[in-house]
């Protein structure tokens, strides 16, 4: 009775363990939810309607500096679908995409390379964002 007990514990932890955190690998990007990863980027609430870009604050910080080899985590934190998308709505480079996030979505990309990296919302247009990479 005593083993069957452990064996049962053994995976409900398991479970539970799978369930607090989920990581998708899909090619050279990563996709993670949870309430427990530290962002470096965030698309705060109602930037979906124009107005974010008077003041800069659609990605928040609009700008960030990292060091090559870093990582930059955004996660949409509107109620809204959002993307990272890299490039400038009318010229899109084609290096990173989340696609559409839900809200509370995650998404990472790491920067292999030096330079200045602009990205921006494929649906709302008026959200822009630039990572610099030393």
């Amino acid at each position: 009775m005593k083993r069957l007990i452990i064996i049962s514990s053994i995976i409900t932890a398991t479970i539970l363990l799978g369930v607090s955190f989920t990581l998708v690998n899909s090619d050279n990007e990563t996709e993670l939810t949870s309430d427990q990863i530290d962002v470096d980027v965030i698309m705060p609430t109602k930037v979906s309607r124009p107005g974010c870009e008077i003041e800069n604050l659609c990605y928040i910080p609009p700008t960030i500096q990292i060091s090559k080899g870093e990582k930059v985590i955004w996660q949409n934190q509107d109620s809204a679908f959002h993307s990272v998308t890299s490039g400038k709505y009318d010229s899109p480079t084609n290096l990173f995409d989340s696609g559409h996030m839900d809200p509370d979505e995650i998404f990472i990309v790491e920067f292999t390379e030096r330079g200045i990296f602009d990205y921006y919302c494929t649906l709302h247009p008026w959200m822009e964002g630039q990572v610099i990479v030393k």
